[in-house]
């Protein structure tokens, strides 16, 4: 077995370490120094092995090991950290990215994706250096055209000093701090390095990271990044270098933008940068002709599914420098290179993981996250496979080939299995991936039990509780409660009666006066109506015209959660109301909001289950000691007794909920939709279709919303 030249020497960390270490407050300095030292060697040894060599010396569990006792030294002894490999940790977060003019353009190249594109730019290639009187061989050095984030990279004196995006070719943004932290990225070159070197290279997200953190996004009810390219472009942007360093990132260098030494060639740029520490990728070939490198483009596209990071293309360079030199470059691209692009994918793609999203009212979507593929003119790299039923009808799983189609501006669908490359369909959880609540099945449908207390719900509860629909709580957006949540303040609504002008005053973008109208905001929401309270709680299937209704049938909340809990005391956590159907208390309480207007037995079983619920009567509870919600006005007329009536479109004159009330004081009734029973269908302006047809079918009076006052005026309600 030959020795490897690049293996430090005299090293216990290189080759078998031992992880047992004397404690750090027992040593000296001295020691600690020196062991400082042979795990930084140690560990850019290993750096080296895992990401450019593809072939590690140790496993990760040792790795993390040395790492975090290179920490612990370096944080006890308050050593010198610059270069260190901790430094990949991430540091202070900035106020901005600042701008860097590059030591060198950072032009695009000519593109196209048909045969003929490629053959004139060999065309151009010959006639360029035939003009030139240039009399050697032309060869094409090919390479995968990654499709990441393209930075400049920079290094003095074998130390790494900085590093940039590309931005206009000229100037780019200043991600130094950023990069650092990506693990492909090394502190320190290797070997005889020249004294001055910057590479461009091209960072992105492996494909299997990609999937997995969109996984961890969607199951944590966030939106996952559309594509790989957009996760590593929005991740090297982050003014916090923690969060990128918190994310899988990785990088191939394939060019030296300036340098103290000079190559004669592509190749031999290509064979040198490994030598020196920078990883490069291993798919490149150096051919003979522009035929070879069409062929070198089409074994390339054959393999692109099977790749860990996203190539749309291949790049064809004309090898030898001298020729470079001769050929120049236009205003805005080498005459010496060509981006062959692939098609794009259409319509079917390969299907990587399928995940779990767990929505505001707890409904679980199950979501195929897949290969990027066109459709309706728009990548895609997710579809909906809306519930368990259909993942069993079309039996997908992962390594499916799918074929998808979307309709409008929405997220699209899987709709056929083309190919089954897996192990069967995916199996729907039983618990919910957020919160391990379990699982409930409504018909095709499934939901999470957890309630108030899910994660996953968390954050758009909170939103809901203070949206128009809820308390309408000014200042409390989606951001708003995001940073929230992140700050560690608030966890539920309840939370938010509990936050100090201090407090928020201390959040990035808040300063005393925002602070102190948020904090007036919620004071004032503190004895909402009950129908906005029952509504602002999210109940799953209780709207706006539900919580009046129940609101006009109780009069009380406390009457409602009565009726809800009934005698029983859960104690085993979740209880559902098909645990209690039978029982006299179940049956009461079931009876008692199916006989509600507008609650059948779906909602009055998802209101029984809210009310019992371990996790959220805690935040109820918790809840009721700052908002006292009002008790509804029971007392009502009897001037449209016996009468039904149902609206569509919007009033001019009156909010949807003001007429339906008007109704319901008056002794009428309010209902969602048209039956033989309805009386009156109120159409206002952009009516639905669907309930005029119902109302004809029905033989149903309609009234515009003229009429409609009209009418209340001749009963005496207005």
């Amino acid at each position: 077995m030959t020795a490897d030249p690049s293996r430090p020497s005299d090293n216990p960390y290189v080759s078998d370490p031992g992880t047992e270490f004397t404690p750090v407050d027992e040593l000296d300095e001295d020691p600690a120094h020196e062991q400082a030292g042979k795990l930084r060697e140690a560990i850019r040894y290993h750096d080296y092995r895992y990401y450019v060599e593809a072939d590690p010396a140790i496993g990760d569990r040792a790795y993390d090991a040395l790492f975090s006792r290179l920490q612990a030294l370096e944080d006890e002894f308050d050593l010198d950290t610059e270069g260190s490999p901790t430094q990949r940790v991430g540091g202070e977060p900035l106020d901005e990215l600042g701008e860097v003019e590059h030591v060198a353009p950072m032009g695009s190249i000519d593109q196209g994706g048909e045969v003929a594109e490629v053959r004139e730019f060999d065309e151009r290639v010959q006639r360029g250096l035939q003009d030139a009187d240039y009399d050697g061989e032309i060869q094409y050095f090919c390479e995968p055209k990654f499709d990441g984030l393209s930075v400049e990279v920079v290094y003095e004196d074998g130390e790494y000093v900085r590093a940039a995006t590309r931005g206009d070719g000229a100037v780019g943004e200043d991600v130094t701090e950023n990069v650092r932290t990506i693990g492909s990225v090394p502190q320190r070159l290797r070997g005889d390095y020249p004294d001055f070197l910057a590479v461009r290279g091209e960072v992105y997200m492996p494909r299997e990271a990609f999937t997995a953190y969109n996984r961890e996004r969607v199951e944590n009810g966030e939106d996952p990044f559309a594509n790989p390219r957009n996760a590593a472009a929005g991740t090297l942007r982050q003014l916090d270098p923690t969060i990128t360093a918190e994310r899988p990132l990785a990088v191939f260098f394939f060019g030296v933008l300036d340098s103290s030494v000079d190559f004669e060639s592509h190749a031999a740029i290509h064979e040198q940068l490994p030598e020196w520490g920078l990883r490069v990728c291993d798919r490149d070939d150096l051919v003979e002709d522009i035929d070879a490198a069409i062929d070198y483009r089409d074994q390339q596209l054959a393999a692109r599914d099977d790749l860990d990071y996203e190539i749309d293309g291949v790049v064809l360079k004309v090898n030898d420098g001298d020729a470079c030199d001769l050929l120049g470059a236009t205003s805005r691209a080498p005459r010496w290179a060509f981006a062959y692009k692939f098609p794009a994918r259409k319509e079917e793609t390969t299907v990587r993981d399928i995940v779990v999203q767990v929505g505001r009212t707890g409904r679980l979507t199950p979501v195929a996250l897949m290969d990027p593929v066109e459709v309706g003119g728009v990548t895609v790299t997710r579809a909906s496979l809306h519930n368990p039923s259909l993942i069993e009808e079309l039996g997908v799983g992962p390594g499916d080939l799918v074929r998808i189609k979307r309709a409008g501006d929405v997220i699209p669908d899987v709709v056929e299995v083309v190919e089954g490359n897996g192990d069967g369909h995916f199996e729907f959880p039983d618990t919910c991936p957020a919160c391990g609540s379990q699982v409930e099945r409504d018909g095709p449908m499934a939901f999470c039990t957890g309630g108030l207390t899910c994660p996953a719900q968390r954050e758009r509860s909170v939103e809901h509780y203070a949206s128009r629909d809820g308390l309408d709580i000014e200042g409390l957006g989606e951001k708003a409660v995001e940073q929230l949540l992140d700050a560690g303040l608030v966890e539920n609504a309840a939370d938010l009666y509990e936050l100090s002008v201090a407090e928020l005053a201390e959040l990035e973008g808040w300063g005393e006066t925002s602070a102190q109208n948020l904090v007036d905001e919620l004071d004032a929401a503190r004895e909402p109506a009950l129908e906005d309270f029952l509504t602002a709680l999210g109940i799953p299937q209780v709207g706006g015209v539900t919580a009046r209704n129940l609101a006009q049938e109780f009069g009380s909340f406390e009457a409602i959660r009565e009726a809800a809990e009934g005698d029983d005391e859960p104690s085993d956590g979740q209880v559902t109301l098909g645990d209690v159907v039978g029982e006299d208390d179940g049956q009461a309480a079931f009876e008692a909001f199916e006989s509600v207007p507008d609650v059948g037995p779906v909602v009055a079983r998802s209101i029984v289950d809210f009310f019992r619920g371990e996790g959220n009567r805690e935040v109820l509870s918790r809840l009721l000691e700052h908002v006292d919600p009002q008790d509804a006005d029971q007392s009502t007329g009897d001037a449209l007794e016996g009468l039904t009536v149902v609206f569509t479109g919007s009033l001019e004159g009156y909010t949807r909920g003001d007429a339906q009330d008007l109704v319901e004081r008056a002794g009428g009734s309010a209902t969602s939709s048209v039956s033989g029973n309805t009386d009156y269908l109120v159409v206002g302006e952009n009516a639905g279709q669907r309930k005029r047809d119902d109302a004809e079918a029905n033989d149903v009076e309609m009234l515009s919303e003229d009429e409609f006052v009209e009418l209340l005026e001749s009963k005496g309600v207005l």
